[in-house]
């Protein structure tokens, strides 16, 4: 009776939003998660429906450079990826994930309020005549400021939802974990439907129709995700805040550099870990010790010194698990890192492909143009086209060859990802040599589109999606599975910053090079007129970049161990 009682409740420390233990029949799974793709889906066509085209809104109504505007989108994109480490802490540590999305949701309408406001209100928006506007220094403020809220905003978000979607899976359940890698392709797809709306039909609106309309309906869809989050709470599975993870890492620095004299016993099974089933973090599975980093399992060595009055001091004494926690951390930094040069790659979307695009033949028949921005909805397609091929053919093929249930590892799929992203760059270098050839032999450098067709820049729209379906969904699952129980937003939210780092990138190497390429009165590589530049040298430089970091990226994934698990949560 016993067993089948503790068979309906789940074993990894979730609870329902009333703090009872999860029961499996009520909560959690497919049934869960279909409120939290609707919601990502909604909350991601309101991201992309403002920022898909940002880079024309500068241009056209704030009177920006194409160097400047394109810096401004790189850098305010990198704080979006920067601010889920603030949501992140604050979901672990304190609120949990269910909560901290459900705070942060009214900082985010505020701010897409306000933006709509900026752009449709009289006396908020830049006055235009004759095609040129003129914006005053508080209408820039207010942009700013509401294009900064939002960033804010999207902070309590991006790193929660997708591992709150994954907590939905028990992990101790084996049935319920082989449905986890699944969701992350399907919570990759919602993003891109959002985002295949909001580069077609809203940026479509926002050239056409006003702003207003076009920041407007982003505003709407993100009030609507709120109300779908919140219309699933009865069904929804919690894991309990452990408590502050930076603080479990001080510990163990501490603890070990106090030990240093300390000898690590050739036994390790003599290391410090409770007598508990569990671990003594909240919501968190004991961790099996592992070889590397040995110097922090100085932490874990008893001495005399170490508990008082039979009390141990966590800042003398810590556990295997809590060390491996940090050493779980540590492990995953160099794979972290190299996905920042993808990000920069990805990043060209928002920038540099739109910026080429501008220059081509708009075009759809003889009386509709497509906003070069639109052709991001490619990648969209892309995306949808190859997240579906992969779940349903990909792994199903692969499982026959490498014995592997998820059909790659983590990591062989990730850099297939990176090694895709190559392409994509010499893809979109081809093209822009094409162009400026094509602009030299007709003279057209004075023209501001050439009779060149824009859909020439499918290929490197299509294969940069197809990157991200193996290296982005691999990243956010590699990140959720590698990642401590008790700090699973804190990684999710370390794997987000590398879309910061590479936007940052992407802006670094963009002044670098215009620095570098203006001088002695030159126009450098990125002029205002591209067709007096060489965007191209410009994608090669990034191609190279991509190709060092691959092999770097190898190099780094042979000397990776993978996390053990050895108990059920607490």
């Amino acid at each position: 009776m016993a067993a089948m009682e503790e068979d309906i409740y789940t074993r990894d420390g979730t609870v329902n939003i009333h703090k009872k233990p999860a029961n499996k029949t009520k909560t959690g799974n497919w049934k869960a998660c279909r409120f939290i793709l609707v919601t990502e889906c909604c909350e991601r066509l309101a991201y992309y429906g403002m920022s898909t085209n940002l880079v024309n809104y500068l241009k056209i109504r704030l009177n920006e450079a194409n160097a400047s505007a394109s810096t401004i989108v790189t850098n305010w994109s990198g704080t979006c990826y920067v601010t889920p480490l603030i949501g992140a802490f604050i979901a672990d540590s304190f609120l949990g994930r269910y909560w901290t999305i459900a705070s942060f949701c009214t900082i985010y309408v505020l701010g897409m309020t306000l933006l709509t406001l900026s752009a449709s209100v009289h006396g908020l928006k830049p006055d235009c005549s004759n095609g040129q506007c003129h914006p005053t220094a508080s209408q820039k403020g207010i942009f700013f400021a509401a294009i900064y809220l939002i960033a804010f905003g999207t902070g309590g978000i991006k790193p929660c939802v997708s591992s709150f979607g994954a907590d939905q899976f028990d992990d101790n359940d084996e049935k319920e974990k082989k449905k986890k890698s699944s969701f992350f392709n399907w919570f990759y797809l919602s993003i891109n439907v959002g985002a295949l709306i909001a580069s077609s039909v809203l940026v479509w609106i926002q050239m056409n129709v006003g702003w207003g309309w076009g920041f407007g309906v982003p505003a709407v869809a993100m009030a609507i995700a709120v109300g779908f989050f919140f219309f699933g709470s009865s069904l929804y599975r919690l894991q309990k805040p452990g408590g502050s993870p930076l603080t479990r890492i001080a510990q163990v620095l501490v603890a070990s550099v106090r030990k240093y004299r300390v000898e690590i016993p050739s036994d390790k099974s003599l290391l410090y870990e409770t007598s508990d089933v569990g671990s003594f973090i909240l919501g968190s599975r004991k961790l099996e010790h592992t070889e590397k980093f040995r110097f922090l399992d100085k932490a874990a060595v008893e001495t005399e010194d170490d508990s008082h009055k039979g009390a141990v001091n966590p800042w003398k004494l810590c556990t295997v698990t809590q060390v491996e926690e940090f050493k779980s951390i540590i492990r995953v930094l160099p794979i972290w890192a190299t996905g920042i040069v993808f990000s920069a790659v990805y990043s060209q979307m928002n920038t540099m492909f739109i910026l080429q695009g501008d220059t081509l033949d708009q075009h759809m028949g003889p009386n509709f143009k497509i906003p070069a921005a639109s052709l991001s909805l490619f990648d969209t397609l892309s995306v949808i086209f190859w997240a579906l091929v992969y779940d349903q053919l990909i792994v199903r093929i692969a499982k026959k060859y490498t014995k592997n249930e998820r059909g790659f590892t983590q990591l062989q799929r990730m850099g297939i990802g990176l090694v895709i992203s190559i392409f994509a760059m010499i893809s979109a270098g081809i093209l822009e040599v094409a162009r400026l050839n094509y602009v030299r032999r007709n003279n057209y450098y004075d023209l501001e589109v050439i009779p060149m067709s824009i859909f020439w820049q499918v290929p490197q729209y299509f294969l940069v999606g197809c990157a991200e379906v193996f290296t982005f969904i691999g990243q956010m699952e590699f990140f959720y599975d590698q990642a401590p129980d008790a700090m699973r937003s804190l990684c999710s939210a370390l794997s987000l910053t590398t879309n910061a780092l590479g936007n940052y990138l992407s802006t670094l190497l963009v002044i670098v090079v215009t620095n570098v390429t203006t001088r002695n009165g030159k126009l450098g590589w990125i002029p205002d007129n591209l067709n007096e530049g060489h965007l191209d040298y410009f994608y090669w430089l990034l191609a190279v970049l991509s190709l060092i970091n691959f092999f770097v990226y190898l190099m780094i994934s042979k000397w990776y161990t993978y996390k053990k698990v050895v108990s059920v949560a607490t």
